[in-house]
């Protein structure tokens, strides 16, 4: 009978012990509620708080593979956007070889309702000054330093996986500025040096030209050396001269300073006409404004 009731105070004993234990447990969490001490957030939580402000930055594009990667003229960065919290990077690959992107698997890139990464054409200039054109692309970009999914086809038709993430990311003043771009000048008209490239090398463009700064947007007056020129292609866009009689005089924007410019010019002095592309790089250096 004693041996029976020791068995039972025991037994009480551990119960309160139990009980005692998981109160302690969370009048402590209780306390350090109470004291201000942050509890764990949940990853959306946490995420959330990693989501850059809105704004534009340099940022490393990594990826899984020696053949997949920005050009070397960019240094492997690429340019990242943030808007609305949504970051997207654009990234000038290393050529035209890559043909289409798909944010995802390979798997699912190849069905009929995929939606592809279509390319834009890039000009590219490396430390030597050489320039080049080449694919680039605007990728969404779910989080920063983790990797995701993004599918790859070339000329050769077939779908590959990769692994790619965006990391560092340094704020810059704009867009172009990655690309050795200076802002914008104030509204107002200038005349500004350019350097003109491509075709034979039998026509030119004047320099310095005029240059016209409105509402932030620059627009240059283009005088070619020969009269023969009837349109210009800039970004897509069709220009026709401004000019009646002598040299072809066009109006063209100018998206940026102190970067290449590919335009297309349509001569009519061979026997049939001839669409001829060229570079223009306008000198944010040499910018005068006139009164």
């Amino acid at each position: 009978m004693k041996n029976r009731r020791i068995a039972v105070i025991g037994i009480l004993i551990l119960t309160c012990a139990l009980f005692t234990g998981c109160s302690g447990k969370n009048n402590q969490q209780g306390s350090a509620a109470e004291a201000g001490t942050p509890a764990v957030g949940t990853a959306s939580d946490q995420k959330q708080e990693n989501v850059l402000p809105d704004g534009v930055y340099q940022a490393d594009f990594n990826t899984d593979s020696g053949m997949f990667h920005a050009s070397e003229a960019c240094d492997g960065k690429g340019t990242l956007t943030v808007e609305n919290g949504k970051m997207t990077i654009h990234v000038s690959l290393e050529s035209k070889k890559i043909v289409n992107l798909y944010y995802g698997l390979a798997e699912d890139a190849a069905k009929e309702d995929a939606e592809l990464l279509e390319p834009t054409v890039d000009t590219v200039t490396y430390s030597d000054g050489y320039t080049e054109e080449v694919y680039g692309f605007d990728i969404p970009v779910p989080a920063l330093d983790e990797e995701f999914d993004l599918a790859l086809i070339g000329t050769k038709g077939k779908w590959y996986d990769h692994k790619v993430s965006v990391s560092n990311p340094q704020p810059i003043e704009n867009e172009d500025s990655q690309a050795g771009g200076n802002t914008e000048p104030e509204d107002g008209n200038y005349t500004v040096e350019l350097t003109f490239e491509g075709g034979s090398g039998k026509a030119s463009v004047s320099s310095p030209a005029e240059l016209t700064v409105a509402d932030g947007k620059m627009t240059a007056t283009l005088i070619w050396s020969s009269p023969n020129y009837d349109y210009m292609i800039v970004d897509g866009e069709t220009y026709l001269p401004v000019n009646t009689e002598g040299n072809s005089v066009f109006e063209i924007p100018v998206p940026v300073l102190d970067k290449p410019i590919t335009v297309i010019g349509d001569t009519v002095a061979m026997s049939t006409p001839h669409e001829i592309e060229y570079t223009i790089t306008f000198h944010a250096d040499t910018l005068e404004a006139v009164e």
